[in-house]
């Protein structure tokens, strides 16, 4: 699948790097790491996540969160 074929808000990965780097499609042109815009081009092959992915990403960015304020 390609950056282009994703639906706004989608989560992905980029194939090759870190399991642990999870994007967010931000707009046709544009996706999201750590809340930062990173620029993309349309062709650039991707894995979508599905919802037990997310699910999992979400969780551990908020376990995560709660260790900083510990």
């Amino acid at each position: 699948m390609t950056f282009q074929q994703l639906a706004i808000g989608s989560y992905f990965r980029l194939p090759g790097v870190s399991y642990g780097c999870v994007y967010r499609k931000a707009s046709y042109s544009y996706c999201s790491l750590n809340k930062l815009l990173q620029p993309i081009r349309p062709t650039t092959k991707v894995i979508p996540l599905n919802a037990k992915e997310i699910a999992k990403y979400i969780a551990e960015q908020k376990e995560f969160l709660n260790q900083l304020k510990r």
